[in-house]
C-alpha cells in the first residue's frame, strides 16, 4: 500500500490535495472534486479486491423481482441490499450469514476529507456499497433514502472506466444534468441535494489498465446507529 494507508489525517489530506484537478458544483450542496482520489486509487483497488475475496460480487433482486445489471457488494458496520423483501441495510451478508468485511480507515478517511472539502464536516460513514459496472450496464435514476440518516451526504468514488453521471431533482420528472465522471473524481452530495434524484447512463466499451474493462464505484453513507 502506498500513502493511502497512512494513519495520520494530515498526510493524507496533503496527498488529496495535491490529486486534486478542480470543483465543480452540481446543485445546491452537490459537488463534484476532480481527481480527488486519484493519488489513492491504486490501493483503494487492492483493498476491493480483498473485500471481494470475503464478500464476492454479486448481481442482486429488486422488491419486484428483476435482476439488477450492476454487480455489487459491502463493507462497513452495514450494506445495502435488495431481495423481494425490499430494500435495506443489514449488519450481515446475506449469502455468507457473515458481517460484512470491515470498512479500511483509507476509505473512511477520504470519504471524510472529501464530505469536509464539500461543506459537510464530521461525516464518518458506516456503509460503504460498491459496483461493479461493466459495458452496457447502467443505474436508473434513483434516490437513496434507505438511510436512517438523510443529514449526511452521499460521498461517490469513482475509479476505472468513465461513466456519465445524471443528475436531477427531487422529482423523477425533474430536469437532469449529464457530467462525465473519470478515474479518481468524487461526487459529494446532501443538505437541499440529499434526495437529489441520480443514475449512470450505459457504461461504453472500453478499457482501464487498473480495471480492466470495468468500472468500480465505492458510495459511502450514513446508514444508521445500530450495527448489531
Amino acid at each position: 500500500m502506498r500513502s493511502q494507508m497512512r494513519s495520520q489525517t494530515g498526510d493524507l489530506f496533503d496527498d488529496v490535495m495535491d490529486a486534486q484537478g478542480g470543483r465543480e458544483t452540481l446543485a445546491e450542496g452537490a459537488v463534484i472534486l476532480r481527481g480527488y482520489a486519484r493519488d489513492q486509487a491504486q490501493g483503494f483497488l487492492v483493498a476491493v479486491d480483498a473485500i471481494t475475496d470475503a464478500a464476492p460480487f454479486r448481481h442482486l433482486v429488486t422488491p419486484g423481482g428483476f435482476r439488477m445489471s450492476v454487480a455489487m457488494t459491502n463493507c462497513g458496520p452495514l450494506g445495502w441490499v435488495s431481495d423481494r423483501n425490499g430494500y435495506r441495510y443489514s449488519p450481515v451478508d446475506p449469502e455468507s450469514g457473515l458481517r460484512w468485511p470491515p470498512m479500511p480507515e483509507a476509505f473512511r478517511q477520504l470519504a471524510s476529507l472529501a464530505a469536509a472539502e464539500a461543506g459537510f464536516p464530521a461525516f464518518t460513514p458506516d456503509a460503504c456499497l460498491i459496483n461493479r459496472y461493466q459495458p452496457g450496464t447502467k443505474l436508473s435514476l434513483h434516490q437513496d433514502r434507505d438511510e436512517t440518516d438523510l443529514a449526511a451526504p452521499i460521498v461517490s468514488i469513482s475509479l476505472g472506466l468513465p461513466a456519465v453521471f445524471v443528475f436531477g431533482g427531487l422529482t423523477r420528472s425533474a430536469p437532469t444534468t449529464r457530467t462525465r465522471l473519470n478515474h479518481g473524481d468524487v461526487v459529494v452530495w446532501g443538505g437541499p441535494a440529499r434526495l437529489a434524484y441520480h443514475g449512470v447512463q450505459t457504461i461504453k466499451a472500453g478499457h482501464f489498465p487498473e480495471t480492466d474493462h470495468q468500472r468500480i464505484n465505492l458510495t459511502f453513507r450514513k446508514a444508521g446507529s445500530s450495527c448489531a
